[in-house]
């Protein structure tokens, strides 16, 4: 799959520097990073929940665990799992399955943000709608333009 088109153009409109970087097709949050040579605390993973009917696009740094409990909390209590590839696939129609980017672009699904992204100076990287691009900008332009919910959503690897 080629770089979705609307994810360059949402940047250019924003007025919004960037670089994109193309690799080897990699399947994880963790490879990229590797493949990238930057640090899994840097490397924006999104991670798709079904909070009851709604879809929920919760970004948190590579590095970290997502905790379906904060989500639910964050959704009003809602019943919280991980959406199943066939769902991504079927309602993200324009990127690849994992390789979600964190932007605000699919009508009636919430950016949730792990607060250590929040806080974040300097650059970040994401997947850019496939497994072979990635997009580097600054952490202070994407909070700009993605406008998330910031939350604790995160927890160690470990």
């Amino acid at each position: 799959m080629q770089l979705p088109h609307w994810i360059e153009a949402t940047l250019e409109e924003e007025h919004v520097p960037y670089r994109v970087h193309h690799h080897p097709p990699r399947y994880t949050s963790q490879d990229v990073a590797a493949e990238e040579h930057v640090s899994g605390h840097r490397l924006a993973k999104v991670v798709i929940v079904k909070a009851g009917d709604e879809f929920v696009a919760v970004v948190l740094p590579a590095s970290r665990r997502l905790d379906l409990l904060a989500v639910s909390e964050a959704m009003g209590g809602a019943a919280c799992r991980l959406a199943t590839e066939q769902e991504i696939a079927e309602r993200f129609t324009d990127c690849e399955v994992g390789a979600i980017p964190p932007l605000q672009h699919w009508e009636g699904v919430k950016l949730l943000a792990d607060s250590s992204l929040m806080q974040g100076r300097g650059p970040m990287m994401f997947q850019a709608g496939t497994h072979e691009d990635a997009i580097e900008l600054s952490c202070d332009d994407w909070r700009r333009i993605a406008h998330p919910t910031a939350g604790r959503f995160a927890t160690s690897l470990n």
